[in-house]
């Protein structure tokens, strides 16, 4: 997204504010989507969108042109373009985050991981404190688990993965904007192979792997199947290709009591419990729903 200072009039901005909604009612996208990207981008509340109270107002700094806005706006009405791509940001935590489509939009959910991670550390059974020293986020996209990880903690060193090199950009501008540049270490690779020089030294690894089976992505929502990255998406024909790979390497990289976290697809939470199981290098492995009620997420601790 184009991100410079525009000026319009209060009125102009209501009558477009007026015609996006008409649009969006007649797409079937919810009119709700007009007065969040205008909060993005002219930097209104939702208390005044909801009286109009800015219809009066001379002039209204916008971050891109009017005309520019529309031309995204009809990206996101005729191409399904998320809402979060043509803002360039999306609400997470207590943070905003940068995206573009070079990266996963980071979904509410995933904000449970590092709630997750904070309670693992409080039932590990090591003596030494996890919520020190190093911790991973393998497959780090705009980087929003890493910045939630070093958030909360406060005296671990984060290392942040990314395959893609355009994601880890993104990641690292968000993490240098929010104040954690120098907490969060990047690498491009796969998966844990950029941290082979601390191996054993890990607290815990957090990770929201790519775990849609192939066969179901084209079935999927246009706004994710035409515009977010597939290989942030794509887990191979039964969707635990990149799971399968973490539970079988991540041992070598954890110390006794470290933790293993990962988001899952509804419905793989069982066969995720049994690979745990059979590969005989962890303990106390649990299922954790979401707040929908679905079984999104795995937690286990390497053995002592």
């Amino acid at each position: 997204m184009v991100d410079k200072q525009s000026f319009v009039s209060g009125l102009q901005l209501w009558q477009w504010r007026n015609a996006a909604i008409e649009a969006a009612i007649a797409t079937d996208i919810s009119p709700a989507e007009v007065d969040w990207l205008l909060q993005e981008l002219a930097g209104l509340d939702s208390l005044v969108l909801r009286l109009e109270s800015f219809k009066d107002r001379n002039q209204i700094t916008l971050k891109l042109s009017l005309e520019e806005l529309d031309k995204l706006w009809q990206r996101r009405l005729n191409e399904h373009l998320p809402v979060q791509y043509v803002a360039g940001a999306t609400p997470w935590r207590k943070y905003k985050i940068a995206v573009s489509k070079a990266v996963l939009i980071p979904r509410p959910e995933t904000e449970d991981l590092i709630d997750l991670a904070v309670a693992a550390t409080g039932e590990s059974e090591t003596t030494v404190s996890l919520e020190q020293g190093h911790w991973a986020d393998l497959g780090t996209g705009s980087g929003a688990i890493a910045i939630g990880l070093a958030d909360v903690f406060t005296q671990a060193i984060i290392h942040a993965v990314d395959y893609s090199h355009e994601a880890l950009v993104v990641a690292k501008a968000n993490a240098q904007n929010l104040g954690f540049g120098k907490r969060i270490h990047f690498y491009q690779g796969f998966w844990w192979e950029p941290l082979a020089l601390l191996k054993g030294q890990f607290s815990g690894m957090v990770s929201n792997p790519p775990y849609i089976p192939t066969s179901i992505i084209p079935t999927l929502q246009r706004e994710v199947v035409n515009h977010e990255p597939h290989l942030a998406l794509d887990g191979g024909s039964d969707g635990l290709d990149c799971i399968r790979y973490l539970i079988e390497t991540s041992p070598t990289f954890l110390r006794p009591g470290g933790v293993w976290l990962i988001e899952m697809m509804a419905g793989q939470a069982n066969t995720v419990r049994e690979m745990l199981q059979n590969q005989g290098s962890y303990c106390n492995i649990q299922i954790h729903k979401d707040l929908a009620g679905i079984e999104r997420f795995a937690l286990a601790y390497k053995k002592k």
